[in-house]
């Protein structure tokens, strides 16, 4: 059985092996004061949320996630993070976070939950039997780069 819970101070050694587990499956590099700043703010700030997923009694997968103001709908809530330890996958770890996370968002008014995988994930089996694909929607992200010329 998953159980699932607010990160809590007691946590950090654990989370912190499993958010590098995120960045190494993503190949993203970062230094140990941004996990450290990461972790301030999942547990002091106010708009964020960490959650830590529990198997047999050992913390197995977190998820990161945010509250918005929408322009068009009701809030939204963006999953900004999810990660399962390899050991663990195709246990339902992953579907009880996102199942979780979508009831504390409609709880607290943020009905809209999304997130974003890149295209060849093997997450993505998953996420196309419990979201909704919106083939064709291209994300963007803007890129500050001093030598950029107009065209």
């Amino acid at each position: 059985m998953v159980e699932i819970r607010p990160l809590t101070e007691s946590d950090r050694a654990r989370w912190e092996v499993l958010a590098r587990g995120k960045d190494t499956n993503f190949e993203v590099e970062r230094g140990d004061d941004a996990y450290e700043r990461t972790w301030r703010r999942l547990l002091d700030d106010e708009r964020l949320r960490g959650i830590a997923a529990w198997l047999d009694g050992r913390m197995v997968g977190i998820a990161h996630y945010l509250f918005h103001a929408s322009v068009w709908y009701a809030g939204k809530c963006y999953l900004a993070d999810l990660f399962v330890d390899t050991e663990v996958r195709r246990r339902g770890v992953a579907t009880a976070v996102i199942e979780w996370v979508a009831r504390d968002a409609e709880e607290h008014g943020f009905p809209g939950l999304y997130w974003n995988t890149l295209e060849d994930a093997p997450a993505r089996a998953l996420y196309d039997k419990v979201g909704k694909f919106h083939a064709g929607l291209v994300h963007y992200a803007y890129r500050r780069d001093t030598d950029r010329r107009d065209a």
